[in-house]
């Protein structure tokens, strides 16, 4: 299996962040990244490959247009008005008010902006972008007929929605590639989200689609983060109705009831019958996790890869979240090695 990876995610660095009331120490920090980089080489999973660039267009495929030129530009407004110091909100609009576009940088970060953990910087857009060129290089290896390829992404993306940003994360990688693959000739198309936190993102860029699946299993959003949405009866609207699969789980959660709504995801995947399969692969419910309450082991993760290899479809897994970086690249590596051991 290829691993894509640009040294470009290391432009998106911050030393703190805003959580639970103080500012701690970051966790989304380029130690993730690298940090699975050597486990997949001291794995000697296969060969690790730069991605090629790609263009706007697949992005502007699943993103607001509007959205993506406040991405490109924000950071030259903010600096000439601010300085350059991290980018974050100075107010968000209240309910009822009239989302339109304003001349003040801080004012725009909250038109964008879904909370504080994603600060605008003077490297945000190239980090993001070359994520999102890992992840397209990732899928376009399996068109060329990889059975399977691990976009190493960072900054991740499956918070990220079609005109907002949030939760560490710029563009939604995941959803580009499965996009990229209705695109490319893909009938149909499945996401399975495994982070600890529900991919809002990409249920919300696919919601009134049929033609590709989101299923995310994840803890349920009246404990934790994103809140609000991922909940059970959401199950897609209009011509997307039943292609959504939301399996929130609560805190505590061990891999007998994990597993057990994985097989759920499985289930509906398999009747789904998708020509590629999307994995956005966070580690977070890792039971040593920082900021997560799931209790899964080292070894769940082998039997989460050896089951979705399973499935036997051509899959593409995109790296998400997972913030315990001591053990980050050997849980992703488990997963990798579950998936070709199938």
């Amino acid at each position: 299996m290829k691993t894509v990876f640009s040294e470009l995610h290391a432009l998106q660095q911050v030393d703190t962040e805003f959580y639970r009331g103080k500012w701690v120490d970051a966790f989304e920090i380029p130690r993730r990244a690298e940090l699975v980089l050597d486990a997949v080489r001291r794995a000697d999973l296969g060969p690790v490959i730069e991605p090629e660039h790609f263009d706007l267009a697949p992005v502007l495929a699943v993103h607001d247009p509007a959205f993506v030129r406040f991405l490109e530009t924000i950071w030259d407004d903010w600096a000439k008005e601010v300085g350059e110091i991290p980018a974050y909100p100075n107010i968000w609009p209240p309910r009822r008010t009239r989302m339109i576009p304003t001349v003040r940088p801080g004012a725009e970060l909250g038109r964008y902006a879904v909370d504080m953990s994603s600060p605008i910087l003077k490297g945000t857009w190239q980090a993001a972008r070359a994520a999102v060129d890992c992840a397209l290089t990732g899928a376009s290896l399996i068109e060329a007929g990889e059975s399977a390829a691990f976009a190493l992404c960072r900054p991740p993306g499956h918070h990220a929605g079609r005109d907002y940003f949030g939760g560490y994360c710029f563009l939604n990688n995941a959803a580009i590639a499965a996009q990229w693959f209705r695109d490319a000739g893909a009938d149909r198309v499945a996401v399975l989200d495994v982070d600890y936190h529900h991919g809002n993102g990409t249920q919300d860029i696919f919601y009134d689609r049929g033609d590709v699946l989101t299923v995310s299993i994840h803890a349920d959003p009246v404990q934790d983060y994103p809140y609000y949405i991922g909940f059970a009866d959401e199950t897609g609207a209009g011509e997307g109705l039943g292609a959504n699969l939301n399996l929130p789980l609560p805190w505590g959660s061990d891999f007998v009831s994990w597993g057990s709504a994985m097989d759920q995801a499985l289930s509906r995947i398999r009747a789904f019958a998708p020509d590629r399969l999307v994995v956005s692969l966070g580690v977070d419910a890792f039971e040593g996790d920082p900021i997560s309450r799931f209790r899964l082991q080292g070894a769940d993760f082998t039997e989460i890869g050896r089951r979705i290899g399973r499935l036997g479809l051509p899959t593409l897994f995109v790296l998400e979240g997972g913030y315990a970086v001591a053990a980050i690249g050997d849980n992703v590596v488990n997963v990798l090695q579950g998936f070709q051991a199938a």
